[in-house]
């Protein structure tokens, strides 16, 4: 886990190049993007956590896994017409 560089602690909160950083949610656990100050744990890409959870899945999360729909049904007789055609 990395440490906040340029943080300091104010009667706001924890403030970092003018945006004051709320501390990371339980489902940011894990994530690499992780970093500590003072003990408590923020994100480092985002300073409100809880609202890049709102919608479903935080698009920074890197310990959440897309799931991959499976691969689209092809037209065997198709295929065979394109790799005839050297496609």
């Amino acid at each position: 886990m990395q440490t906040l560089q340029n943080a300091t602690r104010t009667p706001e909160g924890v403030v970092m190049n003018g945006f004051t950083l709320s501390p990371a949610i339980d489902k940011c656990e894990g994530c690499d993007r992780l970093a500590e100050f003072d003990g408590e744990t923020f994100c480092s890409s985002y300073p409100n956590p809880t609202s890049k959870w709102s919608g479903g899945r935080c698009n920074f999360a890197t310990h959440v896994k897309l799931e991959v729909a499976a691969a689209a049904k092809v037209n065997p007789l198709k295929a065979s017409k394109r790799a005839a055609k050297g496609r």
